[in-house]
């Protein structure tokens, strides 16, 4: 049996759970009714997780057969032999969320008639095998994790560019930045604003490098690999940058996206409130308009990533009391002042705006803070395009590529905990030997192999239809899906490799365990993407 066929019985499962949530949610005009998705939503969210597995194995496939080499053929074949061989327990969502076919509807006689077929058992029992695993392991440990499939020579350069500079000049400081809960040094901020980091997808008219959304998956996934704070630096540009160009004047423009390219300017993007989280539309921060056609700002935001260092603030605001959703929000381009202070040092010092930190697990080097806002004042031509009422529609513009990007961040946090186990079990002996010689240590790291390059196929693929000016919030929000879960898979298998000293405060893994920990959370909670994936389902 070849790995279509095995791919076409579970898409034959999954056309069969489609067709079941969609006639179970629909209302009596044929539409998915807010109500009854919210009430299913096991089944549906289900339903997200299972397209999720599948575009994967399709992508894994796709890669696997334009690279054409036989590791890439076996890593292919594990994944999607594991993925049919799984699903037959039913959809597991994450910790303690294992969810029975039977929430989508599905029978017995659904599973036998596609992933429960006696070859499509017999390719998963072939092809996904314990051994295979360990082969795949081995493969790995002696030549590499197999061709990433760029398919480019300037992305390739560009990857291997980034690869030099996560080694040699993040990755000996990450731990220091960890466990001192420091800032990231200044001189690896100007170090990435000479490599481009900032400006990779801003326009070249723009000052900025041009590049593809594929290129910016590379260089996100390699800095994060190095410290997952690096690699989240470009995303405050990215999210400013996108806002800009999709909302801003002309004059806006002009103004800010020479500047964010060059790394002249740090942005920040504050949006997410004390009471609410992802629910934007109930937004109460106050922008009131002045006489002289400024705005004074009142409320309070929450979870603000890297707000001492920047000296831009996207803001979302409402402007208009009367509207209480998404249509009385407005976006602004607001200025602040760069600190960089000492211990005891003020961190704020602008006229009505203060600001309180949160310490964090993980996620270090650039800082959390609750933010205040007491008449705080921008004037008239900070708002985004000059038109109130906007900003929900202009940030909306930024979900895509914010989401493509944390896969990447997935992913390359999902590599440095596969680098951390393989080094370590590796060196660490136990019993006359490697720890890497045992086949649970060894077949841990060949399923992290397997799933961390599903993860990242599906990571480009979503990339390449962003590139194609092609609507992908379905794309971005299953690669957010599928490499989140794959870095915290990841993280923990390296703790359990290295066992009591996984646990330890001096050793790497602990820290990739708890910077892996928030990839689910930020840029739209998991729970929130799979309720975006499983409508954008159901309606299309």
């Amino acid at each position: 049996m070849s790995i279509q066929n095995a791919i076409s019985a579970i898409e034959g499962l999954y056309a069969r759970a489609h067709a079941n949530l969609k006639a179970k949610l629909s209302d009596s005009k044929g539409r998915i009714s807010n109500d009854l998705l919210n009430r299913n939503q096991l089944g549906a969210h289900a339903l997200a997780y299972l397209a999720t597995e599948l575009e994967a194995c399709r992508q894994i496939a796709g890669w696997a057969e334009r690279v054409g080499g036989e590791f890439e053929g076996k890593i292919a074949r594990a994944y999607v032999g594991e993925v049919a061989r799984s699903l037959r327990g039913g959809v597991d969502l994450g910790a303690c969320e294992s969810i029975p076919l039977s929430e989508m509807g599905l029978t017995e006689a659904d599973v036998a008639a596609t992933i429960g077929a006696p070859e499509v058992v017999a390719f998963a029992d072939t092809y996904a095998n314990g051994d295979v695993f360990l082969e795949i392991a081995n493969h790995g440990a002696e030549h590499g994790f197999g061709d990433p499939g760029l398919g480019d020579e300037t992305l390739e350069e560009i990857r291997q560019q980034f690869a030099r500079f996560a080694d040699e000049k993040v990755i000996p400081r990450a731990q220091e930045i960890h466990q001192k809960d420091i800032l990231i040094p200044m001189d690896i901020v100007e170090q990435m604003s000479e490599l481009g980091v900032f400006g990779l997808t801003i326009p070249e008219e723009y000052g900025g490098l041009g590049l593809s959304k594929v290129a910016m998956c590379v260089v996100t996934e390699e800095l994060s690999r190095g410290y997952i704070g690096v690699g989240s630096l470009g995303t405050r540009a990215e999210i400013a940058a996108e806002l800009i160009l999709g909302g801003g004047t002309e004059e806006q423009k002009q103004k800010w996206l020479p500047k964010l390219a060059a790394g002249e300017v740090l942005s920040t993007a504050v949006f997410t409130e004390p009471n609410n989280g992802s629910d934007l539309a109930n937004l109460t921060t106050r922008a009131i308009k002045q006489p002289d056609g400024s705005y004074v700002i009142h409320g309070q935001k929450t979870w603000i990533t890297h707000a001492v260092r920047a000296d831009l603030m996207t803001l979302l605001a409402r402007t208009n009391p009367a509207e209480p959703g998404y249509k009385g929000l407005s976006m602004f381009l607001a200025e602040k002042t760069r600190l960089d202070p000492a211990p005891g040092e003020p961190e704020f010092v602008d006229e009505g705006l203060t600001g309180t930190e949160i310490p964090v697990l993980g996620y270090r080097g650039m800082k959390e803070y609750e933010l205040g806002f007491d008449g705080f004042r921008v004037p008239g031509d900070a708002l985004l395009g000059g038109e109130e009422g906007a900003g929900f529609k202009q940030l909306m513009r930024t979900f895509e590529s914010a989401r493509i990007q944390t896969a990447a961040r997935g992913v390359g946090v999902a590599q440095a905990a596969l680098d951390c186990a393989l080094q370590y079990a590796q060196e660490r002996e136990q019993f006359g030997g490697p720890i890497f010689q045992f086949p649970r240590v060894k077949r841990k790291i060949g399923r992290m192999i397997t799933r961390i390059q599903a993860a990242r196929q599906l990571t480009f693929f979503s990339a390449r239809e962003k590139d194609q000016d092609r609507r992908c919030d379905l794309e971005a929000g299953m690669a957010k899906l599928l490499a989140t879960r794959a870095a915290w898979e990841a993280a923990d298998a390296n703790v359990q490799i290295h066992g009591g000293n996984g646990f330890a405060i001096e050793y790497t893994a602990s820290r990739l365990l708890v910077d892996a920990r928030v990839l689910s959370i930020f840029e739209g909670a998991n729970e929130i993407q799979a309720q975006v994936v499983a409508r954008r389902l159901l309606e299309g």
